[in-house]
C-alpha cells in the first residue's frame, strides 16, 4: 500500500470533496451519506463520511493482515472523522475515470478502477474452496456511485443491480473472456461496489430500468468502465 503526497484535491459536487493520490482514491463527505456496499470496510448498509479505494501490490500472499485492519489503519492516517467504506485494487489508479450529470436538478457522479487480470465469469468453479476464505485483490472493477438525491434503501439496492447489469454488458461488447471458463467474463473475482445517497431536495424510492436515473446510470456506468478498460487494455493510456 502506497501513501503519499495527495496530487489532485477538488469538488465533485457539493458536500462531496474529491482527493487522489498514486496509493488511494477519497471521496470526503461534508455530511455523512447512506451507502450500500460490498466493500471490505464497513460493507452492508451504514452512514459514511469517506469513501477509500486503495491501491495494493498485485501479489498479497506475504499479506498477512486483515485488508480491513489494514484500511481501517489508512482511514485514521488521513484523519477520516466517522465512518470509512473502505475497498482494494491492484488494478493502476491511473484508470480511474469519472463521469459526472445532472439528472433533473439532482447530480449523479460514477468512479470507476479497472482491472482485468482476474476477469471471471458468474459460476466458474471457485479456486478457494472454504467460505471464509478472502481472495486477494488481484485486478479488481471498484465502483463508486454518488448522487445528491436522496434515495431509499431499494432504490440502493436497484442502484448496485443497474450497475452491474452495465458492468456485464460493456465486458461483453468488449469480448473480455474468463481464462477459467473460456465464456465471457461478467466482471473479475475482486469487483467492488458502493452507492451513496445524498441530502438534495429529490427523494428517490426506485432507480431501475424504467426510471430516469436507472437509465442515466446504465449509459454512465458504461462510458466509464468502456474507457478504463481502454486505458487497462492500453488503447488509450
Amino acid at each position: 500500500m502506497i501513501v503519499d503526497a495527495v496530487v489532485i484535491d477538488t469538488s465533485l459536487m457539493p458536500g462531496v470533496q474529491l482527493s487522489r493520490s498514486a496509493g488511494f482514491i477519497r471521496l470526503s463527505f461534508a455530511r455523512p451519506h447512506r451507502a450500500l456496499s460490498c466493500a471490505v470496510l464497513n460493507g452492508g448498509y451504514c452512514d459514511a463520511s469517506d469513501y477509500l479505494n486503495v491501491k495494493v501490490g498485485r501479489d498479497s500472499a506475504g499479506e498477512l493482515e486483515d485488508p480491513a485492519l489494514t484500511l481501517q489503519r489508512l482511514s485514521s492516517r488521513l484523519c477520516c472523522p466517522g465512518i470509512t467504506v473502505g475497498m482494494m485494487t491492484a488494478a493502476s489508479l491511473d484508470s480511474l475515470r469519472i463521469v459526472e450529470g445532472a439528472i433533473a436538478g439532482e447530480t449523479l457522479a460514477v468512479l470507476v478502477t479497472t482491472g482485468l487480470e482476474n476477469a471471471r465469469r458468474a459460476g466458474d468453479p471457485a479456486e478457494y474452496r472454504s467460505l471464509e476464505v478472502v481472495p486477494p485483490r488481484r485486478g479488481t472493477i471498484n465502483l463508486a456511485i454518488v448522487t445528491s438525491a436522496r434515495l431509499a434503501d431499494a432504490a440502493l439496492v436497484e442502484m448496485v443491480a443497474i450497475a452491474t447489469e452495465a458492468k456485464v454488458a460493456v465486458l461483453q461488447e468488449l469480448a473480455v473472456k474468463s481464462p477459467v471458463s473460456g465464456g465471457l467474463a461478467t466482471g473479475t473475482g475482486t469487483d467492488a461496489i458502493a452507492v451513496f445517497s445524498g441530502h438534495g431536495l429529490a427523494r428517490v424510492r426506485f432507480a431501475g430500468k424504467h426510471t430516469l436515473l436507472g437509465e442515466h446510470l446504465g449509459k454512465m456506468v458504461m462510458h466509464a468502465i468502456r474507457s478504463s478498460v481502454d486505458y487497462e487494455q492500453g488503447v488509450g493510456g
